[in-house]
């Protein structure tokens, strides 16, 4: 066997076990997510509960991470089709919609403190402490997604990308489309149920 034949098997090896092994762990974090939430709706009976409305930055969150799916979206259909500088351009446009919606929310997580809501000490609740806390670990996992986007971003620079190789692109988006959905369920959970 040669050296170029076995390369070629590695590749469409690696082709084949990528987008499965990318769904598994996607699945670990929904089960994840899924687990905080049913605590959060366990935990509503207890006395202590308070209601309160979601900060108004969560709001402009949602609208940036769906903004930066839609980027990616179009960057990726332009990848497609080989137009690899305006990819490129709506590839950085994601980028700068990801890290809006990292700053708002934490512009989010001080308005809930601004208003007396804390995650931990004498002043916190449960449901606040339930809320912060979901909210944060999913800004971690969109913080992966932005290094993935770095990653992504930096392999389209150097021209490894075209509508025939787009492997590395196309899990990128499908990891930065799972964390836009994982938090549209997330803001729509805890805008309706409180």
């Amino acid at each position: 066997m040669s050296e170029q034949t076995l390369q070629e098997e590695l590749k469409a090896a690696k082709r084949k076990s990528a987008k499965p092994m990318l769904w598994v762990s996607m699945i670990s974090m929904v089960m994840f997510f899924a687990g905080l939430t049913s605590a959060y709706v366990v935990s509503m009976n207890r006395e202590d509960w308070v209601t309160f409305d979601l900060p108004q930055a969560f709001y402009i969150s949602t609208v940036l991470i769906v903004l930066s799916s839609v980027t990616l979206f179009f960057s990726q259909k332009l990848l497609k089709k080989d137009n690899i500088q305006v990819s490129f351009i709506l590839l950085l446009a994601t980028l700068g919609l990801g890290l809006g919606f990292v700053w708002y929310q934490y512009v989010g997580f001080n308005e809930l403190k601004a208003v007396g809501l804390y995650f931990t000490g004498p002043e916190s609740t449960v449901s606040t402490s339930f809320i912060i806390g979901i909210t944060f670990m999913h800004v971690l996992h969109l913080l992966a997604g932005i290094i993935v986007l770095l990653v992504v971003i930096y392999n389209h620079f150097k021209k490894k990308y075209s509508s025939t190789d787009m492997l590395g692109f196309e899990l990128g988006a499908i990891f930065w489309h799972f964390v836009d959905v994982l938090w549209i369920y997330l803001f729509f959970f805890f805008y309706f149920i409180r």
